[in-house]
């Protein structure tokens, strides 16, 4: 409010003045006033009107009449001859009287009577209250300015609940309790919305509700007393009023706010005055809070009245932000669709799993909006340049007045001129042709969630469903021989990211059992890199870890009292972090029993609740189970077709199409069936065969020759140094695991030995043989022919 005024006195004012002038009235009166107010829908004047059963119009036209009958006088100077005195004195003097006629005996007439105007102007009188105005906001008068208030749409039954505590004869004083984001704060505002308007009781016509800021109560209290002086100052004034309402969001903060040795809080002074009456307060506070902190003093809860505040449903948010539309698009200057307000709060609520609606889709739409707006009002680069400029040029400008040189200041005035001319014309130029308002559509709301999340929910761009069609070959090219597997992962991320897996489960389940050394961490890896475009969205869990029952946990932490309560869990912080990755269990045959309980959960809820109470999302994380039961059968059948021919190939399938099962039946005996059912695949990884390890052969050197691109240095190895890697880097029992340290001992330990000694040079090319006689490696330096100069 701005020099005593609202927005809607200051529109009327300028309504009165364009009356006069449109009239040929040389002042403005108090019957252009008149007749302004009464042609404002939604004020005061016309709400006291109609609850007289005053129509508007009738005054409206009476005057108007008079305008027309009367003559165009201008008298600057003398007393007015004013014919509207006439008017005053008949018409509203009589007004009331009208009201008391026969027909108007009725108990709505009655409350509708003058006295009842009388008294409900004494109510509204504003009375001297510096602390209440140095201390709190006015509700009713952000409301009754019309635009600082945002509409409250689907909360009629919890502002009614809170007028019916209110209208109480003991214990008056609702306290709303929810979670953070579903509209407590703006129940409070909506009830600043109703008095203003008079749609409550008579019993709270006329109220005034006042938001506490107790951090502004609590500042600057440096010596005892000052702070109970405050509140007492508060508490006094709001009795004396008596037409206040205190409205104190986050309620819990007063439980000690402002006590010291030997003082009292702000609680402790205000018991009195609720129980005896004197004060109503109208409060606000999470559940959470409201059990750690109100119901520990059961003096102070049995003062209230509690309202629970739900999360609104998924239609009520639609309609919510339906009534939130204009003042967005007013702020950003764009256009809201309707799908984006379905998007908003349908994705919010799928993805956004540890917030509460309309919070978080609101949120949503304001970031979308923003966002669209930020990007279409980029300046030109042109632009940036003559901004640049013109900054130069001003301060050039400043220096030469300051040092008196006139001369020079009005030749860089001009270009000053000049430069602004230039802006105007580039503003012009990049501006569109027809200028559009911009529209936030789902893609926006999309974009923002994956900004938020890290979880791509935009449509399929060309290039990704092109990726997602060729996810096994990808996968293929970094994990040998396990195709079955792939193909079950490579299933599940399409159907997921095309919106065809279940919302309520993770992407996909998976056990991978087989024996060591065949690919199965390297295969979550890959699928890391692949899908989630890095390694670090893997997140590991090593279930060795978690074989004692007090173990347990860890995963979810600790419960309320013991150490580490306040870290949270190994398992759910990491995926609150990364809700969009993978979680490997590694070895999940050694885990408690008492795991399984947590990942049935998981499993078909897709939810874990941690040791605070948080509900973690799972739902767009994919489970990886690694466990080696059976592992010593598949080792036997690796042993015995490992390195098989071509020949036996259908044999071999067939055994182990037998092993696998008698795998699958191991495992039925370690775990419980309603885990297995939960499970979306079981992949008994094969044993790898001669050609597989060929080929990791061949991976694991173009990994190394990538590692020596900074050296410019080229490796060549013929078949028979190949074979010899085969053979030193597979193992019946450790399969391909140590074929890194065979590359390790026979490549490049020698070939950095090379290049220390200078033997090995940047640009040459390596040529590896087989030594057999001393069984390694040997390796011949082949130099450039045309001499390079070096880039090191």
């Amino acid at each position: 409010m701005k020099n005593g005024l609202s927005e809607l006195a200051k529109q009327i004012i300028e309504n009165a003045t364009a009356l006069a002038f449109k009239y040929g009235h040389s002042t403005v009166g108090t019957e252009h006033l008149l007749l302004a107010l009464v042609s404002q829908k939604q004020t005061a004047a016309a709400s006291v009107l109609e609850s007289l059963q005053v129509p508007p119009t009738k005054i409206r036209e009476h005057i108007e009449r008079l305008f027309r009958e009367q003559k165009n006088v201008d008298e600057p100077t003398g007393e007015r001859n004013d014919p509207f005195d006439a008017f005053f004195g008949n018409f509203l003097g009589n007004l009331f009287t009208q009201m008391q006629g026969p027909n108007n005996n009725t108990p709505q007439a009655q409350r509708g009577s003058r006295a009842a105007v009388v008294d409900r102007s004494r109510k509204n009188e504003n009375k001297d209250t510096p602390a209440l105005n140095y201390f709190t906001i006015d509700l009713t008068a952000m409301a009754r300015s019309g635009k600082k208030l945002d509409p409250i749409i689907g909360r009629d039954k919890e502002i009614s609940r809170v007028v019916s505590i209110l209208n109480r004869r003991t214990k008056n004083n609702p306290i709303l309790i929810g979670e953070p984001g579903v509209g407590k704060t703006a129940i409070a505002e909506g009830l600043a919305q109703k008095i203003v308007t008079e749609d409550v009781p008579d019993t709270l016509l006329g109220k005034r509700i006042l938001t506490l800021d107790m951090a502004a109560v609590v500042a600057g209290t440096k010596y005892r007393g000052e702070f109970e002086e405050r509140i007492k100052a508060i508490i006094n004034e709001a009795r004396e009023a008596g037409n206040i309402l205190l409205f104190i969001d986050e309620f819990h903060t007063i439980i000690g706010a402002g006590g010291s040795e030997g003082s009292m809080d702000a609680a402790n002074i205000l018991k009195p005055s609720l129980s005896r009456g004197e004060i109503q307060v109208v409060a606000a506070t999470t559940l959470d809070e409201y059990r750690k902190y109100i119901e520990n003093d059961a003096a102070l809860e049995r003062r209230f009245q509690s309202v629970m505040i739900d999360e609104p449903s998924a239609d009520d948010t639609v309609q919510i932000l339906h009534g939130l539309k204009k003042a967005f698009e007013e702020h950003h200057q764009l256009e809201i669709t309707d799908e984006s307000i379905y998007a908003a709060v349908h994705m919010s609520k799928r993805y956004i799993g540890d917030r509460f609606l309309p919070d978080k889709a609101i949120d949503l739409i304001d970031e979308a909006a923003s966002q669209k707006g930020v990007r279409s009002h980029r300046t030109t680069d042109n632009l940036k340049k003559l901004q640049k400029k013109l900054g130069t040029i001003m301060a050039q400008k400043e220096q030469a007045v300051a040092a008196q040189d006139y001369e020079k200041a009005a030749s860089l005035r001009e270009k000053e001129v000049t430069i602004n001319a230039e802006m105007s014309k580039e503003r012009l130029a990049a501006a569109p042709k027809k200028p559009q308002k911009e529209k936030v559509t789902a893609e926006d709301i999309a974009r923002v969630i994956g900004l938020m999340t890290g979880i791509p929910v935009t449509r399929l761009l060309k290039s990704e469903s092109e990726r997602l069609q060729n996810l096994e070959k990808a996968l293929e090219g970094q994990v040998i021989g396990q195709g079955e597997a792939i193909s079950a992962i490579a299933r599940a991320i399409r159907r997921s990211r095309v919106g065809l897996a279940s919302h309520n489960r993770p992407i996909g389940s998976f056990i991978f059992l087989g024996p060591t050394g065949v690919g199965k961490t390297e295969l979550v890896k890959a699928l890391a890199r692949e899908v989630f475009s890095t390694e670090e969205a893997v997140i590991t869990v090593d279930m060795s870890e978690f074989m004692e029952r007090h173990n347990v946990s860890r995963l979810v932490g600790s419960t309320p009292g013991y150490v580490g309560y306040e870290e949270g869990g190994q398992l759910t912080e990491a995926v609150r972090r990364r809700p969009y990755a993978v979680v490997l269990f590694d070895e999940i045959e050694k885990a408690h029993p008492d795991v399984f309980h947590l990942m049935l959960q998981i499993l078909e809820e897709g939810r874990l609740t941690d040791g605070r109470g948080r509900k973690v999302d799972f739902r767009n994380t994919i489970i990886i189970m690694t466990s080696n039961i059976g592992a010593q059968k598949l080792t036997k059948e690796a042993a015995r077709i490992g390195f098989s021919t071509d020949d036996e190939a259908n044999e071999e399938a067939k055994n182990y199409e037998k092993i696998k099962s008698t795998v699958l039946e191991e495992l039925k005996t370690h775990f419980v069936p309603e885990f297995l059912n939960r499970i979306d695949q079981t992949v008994v990884f094969h044993p790898l065969t001669k050609v597989n390890i060929s080929a990791i052969v061949k991976l694991e050197l173009q990994k190394l020759q990538n590692r020596l691109h900074d050296h410019h240095l080229m490796l060549k190895f013929n078949s028979k140094a190949e074979d010899f890697l085969v053979e030193k880097g597979y193992s019946k029992e450790f399969g391909a695991r140590p074929m890194r340290r065979a590359i390790q001992e026979y490549v490049e330990d020698p070939l950095s030995d090379g290049l220390l000694n200078e033997q090995v040079k940047h640009h040459d090319t390596i040529n590896f043989t087989i030594d057999i006689g001393k069984q390694k490696l040997a390796f011949a330096v082949k130099k450039p022919r045309k001499k390079i100069k070096s880039d090191i």
